[in-house]
């Protein structure tokens, strides 16, 4: 019996979902594990900094979205079922070989990349699912809700693996459909189970991590200005210059975000957690393509042609979604009652930048690279002192 429970405690079966729930620390080989989705990250938003199109921007979304369902999945796995055990050591190295190897993938010959990273997605689906029916195998009282999971994950496998034996623009659309699918169950599941669902809220160490994930990709934003500037081989006046005013606009988002949306939790139930997690996929994606901008601002901006027109369009519409994320997410996350008459005036401007912000980057407009960052960074600083004269207006009780 003692060597029973040994073993148990060594190997590790997953914690069983009706376990009390604690607010707990980040674990190191969390923030190892996120360290993969760094490079992958990386990797797919240089590749849409290098070959701006349409069909680059649809395989862009497609591979953001997965990556950050695959994160997701890992995350919540942990979250919910991690232990100190040898078997969560070895399923999150596993789901970061396979992450890895995706990227590998990504630097294929044109001809290879296709089939080498569809066999690596098909095997990240098949590892997923057996997360969630492994969950279910261990522990019987979480069945009910890992059920729409599996059965799921497994016609979106189907899905993927039809994509080997057929040309385009089929492979692009069921991706796609696999891609919905995978998104799904959570709200399959809500649908099936209602009020059953209403206890399942987002842990306040998940909503850390969906943080710490937003800081990955602010650091790609961060080095698409820096490669901008390196890229223009000219170290003058002007060069700081642009980059004082990037790096304003970038700390100007960051502060937006980490002040509204950080150290908040999300309003009960499955439902709203769900939604809440999806939103950040328009965020992370509009934080992402805002990097990708930044590579080829500064040296495509004052040129003439469709690529001057296209770099800056992406650059204003990038930010505009990922303030419209933010606002949808306010939507979505608890505030102490004494801030509820600060947050109806705070969506309202919000939405309103955002606003501001399309309408200003669809204007085409002759003007400089720096006067062009001077009106956005002005734009998002009145909003910020916007919300800061407003919260304080509130507490004071003015």
């Amino acid at each position: 019996m003692n060597n029973n429970l040994i073993s148990k405690r060594w190997w590790g079966a997953p914690k069983k979902f009706s376990t009390e729930k604690v607010d707990r620390k980040i674990s190191w080989l969390e923030l190892f594990y996120d360290l993969v989705y760094v490079i992958a990250i990386s990797t797919i938003t240089h590749y849409v900094a290098q070959q701006f199109s349409f069909n680059t921007l649809l395989d862009y979304f497609y591979l953001f979205v997965i990556i950050f369902w695959g994160w997701l999945n890992g995350s919540m796995y942990h979250d919910l079922h991690g232990t100190e055990g040898l078997r969560t050591k070895l399923m999150t190295l596993w789901q970061m070989l396979i992450v890895a190897a995706l990227v590998i993938t990504l630097h294929s010959e044109t001809k290879h990349i296709l089939f080498n990273a569809t066999i690596v997605l098909l095997i990240m689906q098949i590892y997923i699912t057996y997360l969630w029916w492994s969950v279910g195998f261990y522990d019987k009282e979480h069945r009910r809700l890992n059920k729409p999971y599996t059965i799921i994950y497994l016609i979106s496998l189907g899905l993927m693996f039809t994509t080997l034996f057929v040309g385009q623009p089929y492979i692009r659309i069921l991706f796609y459909l696999a891609l919905m699918l995978n998104c799904s169950p959570p709200f399959v599941t809500y649908f099936l189970l209602k009020r059953k669902t209403n206890a399942l809220t987002l842990s306040s160490s998940m909503t850390e991590r969906l943080g710490l994930f937003i800081i990955i990709v602010f650091g790609e934003v961060v080095l698409g200005v820096i490669n901008g500037i390196i890229a223009t081989h000219s170290m003058n006046a002007l060069s700081w210059v642009q980059f004082s005013l990037a790096m304003g606009i970038v700390f100007a988002l960051w502060w937006l975000f980490f002040t509204i949306v950080s150290d908040r939790q999300c309003k009960d139930g499955l439902l709203n957690s769900s939604i809440f997690e999806l939103l950040f996929i328009p965020t992370l994606i509009g934080l992402g393509m805002l990097g990708a901008s930044f590579s080829d601002l500064f040296k495509y901006f004052n040129e003439p042609g469709i690529q001057s027109i296209w770099v800056a369009k992406s650059f204003g519409l990038s930010i505009c979604l990922f303030i419209l994320g933010i606002w949808a997410m306010v939507f979505f996350l608890k505030y102490p009652d004494a801030a509820l008459s600060f947050i109806k005036p705070a969506k309202i401007a919000f939405f309103s930048t955002a606003l501001l912000i399309g309408l200003f980057t669809c204007l085409t407009l002759q003007m400089s690279l720096i006067f062009y960052l001077i009106i956005v960074l002005v734009i998002l600083i009145v909003l910020i002192l916007y919300l800061n004269g407003l919260w304080y207006k509130k507490n004071n009780g003015e």
